[in-house]
């Protein structure tokens, strides 16, 4: 009997930690299916450092002999391999059973994210390929599968981020980290899922809030049409306040009038539940999708950014969405609640979400809680004169864009960051065809075509300045006449040594200047270096000389506020760096571990603050 009970107790102990899934919430909740297969957990691996696993077959695998926890990197703690150096290829493994009921159903592979580039093979047969390593994407494995049976997953990973083809974000292209700049991130490092989709269900939906006629417009896409219908449902808990069905097809439109309307803010952050159903000729319903809206409207005017038709001063604080155990995955999703959480304890109304993707789960969190954000690309360490490099970012930044461009708390598309040595030819033609490409997929938001850097065409104007006198910082920003413009530095001829026998340069291009008819912004200031361990205060990175002590700290960072507040006729909003201490880089209002490193009382009053008689 006790042998049977320790054997029984076994039992219990493997099944529970076969479903302690990492990561098991659905990825995707602004479109949401019932049916869903959540991949995340141990699979196999191996590297391949010397790119030969193609020629071995890798693809053909039924396992490797290391095991990795998806999805988080190798690079990271949580993965249980925690390899820090360069990974240029590696493979993963796992075994997928396909349930009996899902036939006839269109199968889809889904990857949150796979840095760099992902190829994906089912029993050894190539199914599909993906480049960018920030965009979600997916993979119809219908015809390598069978509903019932089991199969051998493969993807196999690639990055050559010291190529400059390619964004890196904050991750080190050196060796170690270092700077501002920390562990890298390859492979899989968001949630894999598979999903049954009826052939001819809901591929996507764009929603556009308009406030100013008090209508939800609904623009859905088919995989395919079979003559049936589209049916947009919104709620306010369980009533419904509208719904409409049309005929679906590639034109369908969707307008659904909301009367009584409640608008999406930070100080109210109200959302309508959405439900979108697909009908076949018969009326059946073969589709359904869950999602949600906010009703908010974001725009400039002038030299003020405006939402809801009102100006509204944006206090930003810099949020690099790095994790000591996950690096660029967060550990739960608990762990992204709180990060806004914390800042918005600590004063801020928003964050620039920084040289980094973030995650589907966080942006639903942002929208829920009410937290503005700008969304950014990871473009730093690519080559943004180069041709190739435009063609790998460009796609990708539209994916991104279209995925998450239905999230009310996004306000702004940050495309670049600080681009300080532009071409004259290559770099203004990329830049115009991201601010084309970006209108093209959502012309409800403002542009941001760099951050702090060369603009060339952008509907805000942003410097970055690190000058931690306060009163030397607001006259560097506006000394009453002339506003702060970064040096830039321009690229002409690629150097050669050929003596001097030279060409002379003959590539034309007027760079614009600010000039006082869009909103002005100072979207990176502070950085202020802070410790409590003198051992770290020694060895971290951060902005300028430390403060003396914490009072000093306290009177420098309220200085700094102050002063940009004081010039809000001028300058409409701030972003300070940072959020967290990352790495060696340790400037932020919080730790690492997201522990407070001041007295957040004092910092929620200063960060609190809006400019005088300009916002309630």
């Amino acid at each position: 009997m006790k042998t049977l009970s320790l054997c029984f107790l076994s039992l219990c102990c493997t099944a529970a930690t076969a479903l302690a899934v990492p990561r098991a919430e659905y990825p995707r909740p602004q479109f949401e299916r019932n049916t869903w297969n959540n991949l995340n957990g141990e699979w196999t691996f191996t590297f391949d450092f010397s790119g030969s696993g193609l020629e071995r077959e890798f693809f053909k695998t039924k396992g490797f002999d290391q095991k990795i926890t998806v999805p988080f990197c190798p690079e990271s703690k949580l993965s249980g391999v925690e390899f820090k150096d360069f990974i240029n290829n590696m493979w993963y493994h796992r075994h997928v059973s396909i349930p009996k009921d899902w036939d006839g159903k269109k199968i889809l592979l889904n990857f949150g994210a796979v840095y760099y580039k992902a190829e994906v093979f089912i029993d050894g047969t190539f199914a599909g390929r993906h480049i960018g390593g920030s965009s979600s994407f997916s993979v119809d494995i219908t015809p390598f599968v069978k509903p019932g049976a089991s199969h051998d997953l493969v993807v196999y990973a690639t990055s050559d981020l010291r190529s400059a083809k390619q964004g890196a974000g904050k991750q080190a292209l050196q060796y170690s980290s270092y700077g501002c700049n920390y562990t890298r991130t390859t492979g899989i490092w968001q949630t894999v899922w598979m999903e049954p989709v009826a052939p001819e269900g809901l591929q996507s939906v764009q929603i556009i809030p308009d406030i100013d006629q008090k209508q939800l417009i609904v623009r859905p896409s088919f995989y395919k049409t079979c003559g049936g219908s589209f049916r947009a449902i919104l709620k306010e808990g369980d009533r419904v306040v509208a719904e409409q069905t049309v005929t679906a097809n590639p034109f369908s439109t969707v307008v659904l009038p909301v009367p009584d309307m409640k608008t999406w803010s930070p100080e109210s952050p109200f959302l309508y539940d959405t439900v979108y159903q697909v009908l076949d000729k018969t009326g059946k319903i073969v589709d359904e999708v869950k999602g949600y809206a906010g009703m908010r409207k974001i725009h400039v005017e002038g030299n003020k950014i405006y939402l809801n038709n009102k100006p509204y001063y944006q206090r930003l604080v810099l949020d690099q969405g790095f994790y000591p155990d996950g690096i660029w995955t967060a550990p739960s999703d608990e762990a992204l609640k709180k990060d806004i959480e914390l800042s918005k304890s600590a004063g801020f109304n928003g964050a620039r979400l920084h040289q980094k993707v973030f995650e589907e789960r966080f942006h639903y969190w942002a929208d829920k809680l009410g937290y503005l954000t700008w969304g950014e690309s990871p473009s730093w360490g690519m080559d943004a004169n180069d041709i190739e490099t435009a063609r790998n970012f460009i796609p990708e930044w539209t994916e991104v864009v279209e995925r998450d461009r239905n999230h009310p708390s996004i306000v702004v598309w940050t495309a670049l960051n600080e681009e300080f040595w532009p071409d004259r030819i290559q770099y203004p033609r990329f830049v115009e065809d991201l601010y084309k490409f970006t209108k093209l997929a959502d012309p409800t938001r403002p542009f941001h075509d760099a951050s702090g850097g060369s603009h060339i065409k952008t509907d805000i104007w942003t410097v970055h300045h690190y000058e931690q006198d306060p009163a030397k910082l607001a006259k560097a920003l506006f000394d009453g006449n002339k506003f702060f413009s970064p040096a830039r530095h321009e690229i002409h001829l690629p150097s050669m040594n050929i003596g001097f026998n030279g060409l002379k340069f003959a590539d034309q291009y007027t760079f614009p200047d600010y000039d006082g008819s869009m909103p002005y912004l100072v979207d990176e200031f502070g950085g202020i270096k802070w410790s409590d361990a003198p051992q770290d205060q020694k060895k971290s990175w951060g902005y300028g000389q430390a403060p003396k002590d914490l009072n000093d700290f306290y009177s420098r960072l309220e200085g700094q506020v102050n002063g940009i507040l004081g010039l809000s006729d001028h300058v409409w909003g701030y972003c300070y760096t940072q959020l967290t201490d990352v790495e060696q880089e340790q400037n932020g209002i919080y730790k690492y571990d997201r522990t407070p490193k001041f007295d957040m009382g004092k910092i929620k009053a200063i960060f609190g603050k809006n400019p005088p008689e300009k916002q309630p």
